[in-house]
């Protein structure tokens, strides 16, 4: 079964930058889609990033494009999220997840945010002061 070891989270001021990791293990292919979402206290659920294994293919939420990027170390099964330019507004508990893709995977980058995500990690913390 796959499972997703997040680290990274914590307190940063606004404009600071913070790498957030996501270890995965039990990959048993090469086609899945891992990823970002994140949810905040009163807010709705956002997808904010997520990389295809097979082809790196990314997709961001437009409020976080252009101040975070995605990457993936094939070799670790690890994902990261690295965020700069931070807000208080981008605060909440970041979630890693992973959907299996076969054969689907420019759909499952294309909708990442409304996707119902087949695995997913326990979550780290990210807080933004002003």
């Amino acid at each position: 079964e796959v499972q997703l070891v997040e680290s990274g989270g914590g307190l940063v001021q606004a404009g600071g930058s913070l790498r957030l990791s996501c270890a995965a293990s039990g990959l048993n292919h090469d086609e899945y889609v891992i990823g970002w979402f994140r949810q905040a206290p009163g807010k709705e659920r956002e997808g904010v990033a997520c990389i295809a294994t097979s082809d790196g293919s990314t997709n961001y939420a437009p409020s976080v494009k252009g101040r975070f990027t995605i990457s993936i170390d094939n070799a670790k099964s690890t994902v990261y999220l690295q965020m700069n330019s931070l807000q208080p507004q981008d605060t909440a508990v970041y979630y890693c997840a992973a959907e299996d893709a076969t054969f689907i995977t420019a759909a499952v980058v294309r909708n990442w945010a409304t996707h119902d995500y087949d695995y997913r990690g326990r979550g780290t913390q990210v807080t933004v002061s002003s």
